[in-house]
């Protein structure tokens, strides 16, 4: 029986209920923590070699010492790791610190006085739902927002072209093109191609953001497949409007890993120019670390699918708890994702806000209300992103138990109310 077959004294007594529980859960004092999608402790060991591989010896197979200054691209052991992840040739990725984010920060920053030459705004598309922090870039860098929907293809393309063609101040987009964050959704072959066209219609100095972050992050036996974005753009001879992102943080160690950069030579070049002004040359030692314990594809590989044993039977537990609690209430719908890190959950009604305090004061922290659009604001007060993948399984089954109960409390005491 749906939520809205209910009769006002059924809502009363359902409501009656499931305070009783919400009760019960608040006198447990639970103090568990799904708001970012971080890596477990079990997942951080399986990277526990790198302490120690390069057994004091520095040299690279040219006999570069990597203690010393220089080498601003990266090393090219690192630089074949990132070629990897992008599906490109070496020569076009260069290698960074252990942040992707950082990369792509100063990837804008760099870009603003072109852009400000152009236009006294800058505008940037933001996919929604999605990233806080690509939101964060913009609002740090004064860049103003503007979203465009999203659906299981990806992007709502016909949207985003005519946005591009009729402002001219719209300076990029942000993509995160495979298992999206937060839905999970990957972009479709039709969706790719219609990105590698877009240069041809936007300025010169317009950039896709390709944040390919859970490239290699697969949860199911047959993983999503990304059309290669570097190639379609060098058939639509579009390729300097197109400029890839990737690390290891959540491959290795999230806290000291690799980033990677990917895109055509004047791009790397230019963004090479600026960087120069700050280092001589990011942490090659911690390069050279990850290129002889990730060493090739098949290596790489085999090491994720040590991560989706793990992290696979938690998205498991999210489907099981949701579906056997909410199904068929209408009140709620979510994603089912083939890789990523992260379920997008939205409620029917307008009351993800009140879901996340409901949840907040029982000891459950989610990422918060509007999280996942520019500058916080939901519009349909909906979307609440779940991160499974750092609780313990047992921790997990609770805090599900507790989120399931507060979206139905929440949207009991919103119909009570209307």
């Amino acid at each position: 029986m749906g939520i809205n077959d209910l009769s006002i004294t059924q809502l009363e007594s359902k409501k009656t209920e499931l305070e009783k529980r919400y009760s019960s859960l608040q006198a447990e004092n639970l103090v568990l923590d799904l708001t970012r999608g971080k890596p477990s402790s079990e997942q951080l060991d399986l990277s526990n070699k790198l302490d120690g591989i390069l057994e004091d010896f520095f040299l690279l197979q040219d006999g570069t010492d990597v203690r010393n200054y220089g080498g601003i691209r990266g090393i090219p052991e690192a630089r074949t790791i990132g070629a990897v992840f992008f599906d490109v040739d070496p020569e076009s990725v260069m290698v960074g610190g252990n942040s992707s984010l950082t990369m792509m920060y100063h990837y804008l920053a760099h870009m603003m006085p072109l852009w400000r030459s152009e236009t006294e705004i800058v505008k940037f598309i933001c996919v929604t739902p999605g990233y806080d922090r690509h939101f964060t870039i913009c609002e740090k860098l004064n860049i103003e927002m503007v979203s465009v929907g999203f659906n299981e293809t990806g992007p709502d393309m016909e949207t985003v072209f005519s946005m591009v063609e009729n402002d001219s101040s719209i300076k990029g987009i942000w993509c995160v093109p495979k298992y999206s964050n937060p839905t999970g959704h990957t972009y479709s072959k039709k969706t790719v191609e219609r990105f590698s066209e877009l240069g041809k219609i936007a300025g010169t100095n317009f950039r896709i953001i390709w944040d390919n972050a859970y490239a290699v992050h697969h949860l199911g036996g047959s993983p999503d497949k990304l059309e290669n974005i570097k190639e379609a753009c060098e058939k639509e001879g579009t390729l300097d409007s197109m400029i890839m992102f990737a690390s290891t943080s959540k491959v290795t160690f999230a806290g000291s890993g690799i980033s990677f950069v990917g895109s055509s030579q004047k791009n790397l070049d230019n963004f090479e120019q600026y960087l120069s002004a700050q280092t001589i040359g990011f942490d090659k030692v911690n390069q050279l670390r990850h290129a002889r314990f990730l060493k090739n594809e098949e290596e790489i590989n085999a090491h994720m699918e040590k991560h989706r044993e793990i992290i696979q039977p938690k998205f498991a537990i999210v489907e099981e708890k949701l579906t056997t609690s909410l199904a068929g209430m209408d009140i709620a719908s979510w994603t089912k994702p083939n890789g990523g890190y992260f379920v997008s959950l939205d409620t029917t009604f307008k009351v993800a806000d009140q879901v996340i305090k409901l949840a907040d004061k029982s000891g459950v922290k989610l990422t918060p209300a509007g999280a996942t659009f520019p500058y916080g604001n939901d519009p349909n007060n909906s979307n609440i992103r779940i991160a499974p993948t750092f609780p313990p399984l047992d921790e997990l089954e609770k805090a599900m138990d507790v989120l399931v109960l507060c979206i139905e409390l929440a949207t009991v005491n919103y119909l009570l109310n209307k």
